[in-house]
């Protein structure tokens, strides 16, 4: 497999996506480094990092592109009842760090996480940033259920979500997917398919569609700030 090399140093840019490998699907790049600037850089070019331990920096530009429109979010009965109780107490970035440390642990039947040591760190900076957010829910004090993703322009990039509580983390994807609506934001990025994404609304679209969106909604602005 002969990939493209990242060097570290002042030049940012990235190889087309078009470029990258059918298969493994989507892999474009390796190397480089985790600084704000790069990962602002990947991810208004549709690249995003993923990786394990032991592994260099790999770059990923999927085709198809998993979105969601947030004015397209999908409620299931069993979830509006989960939003109108008001069980859960949904708070904007109180604890970043721990949203990503909970999406970080394993799955059932998956072996390790990609949400790694570096990444715990590099995303912590482009929250200081202001450019990561958590979207985080809460029940009787403690953190049952959140995502995080970065937000650059008017586009949200979704990166992990995770749940204690049942609905927990959907009821902060509804909540985000409102927000967002309010603000004019065009998409949220899902990267890849997944049934349970697909039962929220979210569809695939050509990459080259993906990219699209991202030169006309990627454009520098104001950034992202939550109330409430």
């Amino acid at each position: 497999m002969n990939l493209p090399v990242i060097q570290t140093h002042n030049n940012i840019s990235f190889p087309d996506v078009e470029q990258a490998l059918l298969e493994p699907d989507g892999l474009l790049a390796m190397g480089g480094d985790l600084s704000v600037k790069r990962l602002l850089s990947a991810y208004s070019s549709g690249i995003f990092p993923w990786f394990s331990d032991g592994e260099p920096i790999l770059w990923w530009s999927p085709n198809p592109r998993m979105v969601l429109f947030p004015e397209y979010f999908k409620c299931s009965k069993s979830l509006k009842k989960s939003i109108n109780n008001k069980k859960f107490q949904v708070i904007y970035n109180r604890n970043f760090l721990n949203v990503m440390k909970q999406c970080s642990k394993p799955r059932p039947l998956q072996q390790g996480t990609w949400i790694t040591e570096e990444m715990l760190y590099a995303y912590q900076q482009l929250h200081l940033a202001g450019y990561a957010h958590s979207v985080e829910t809460w029940l009787d004090g403690k953190l049952v259920g959140g995502l995080y993703g970065i937000a650059i322009g008017r586009v949200f990039f979704g990166e992990s979500m995770f749940s204690i509580e049942r609905d927990a983390s959907k009821v902060a994807l509804f909540h985000l997917s409102e927000t967002l609506k309010t603000k004019q934001f065009v998409v949220i990025d899902c990267q890849v398919y997944s049934k349970h994404l697909d039962s929220l609304g979210a569809f695939c679209i050509p990459r080259n569609e993906f990219i699209k969106l991202l030169k006309h909604a990627c454009i520098p602005a104001d950034k992202l700030v939550f109330t409430g």
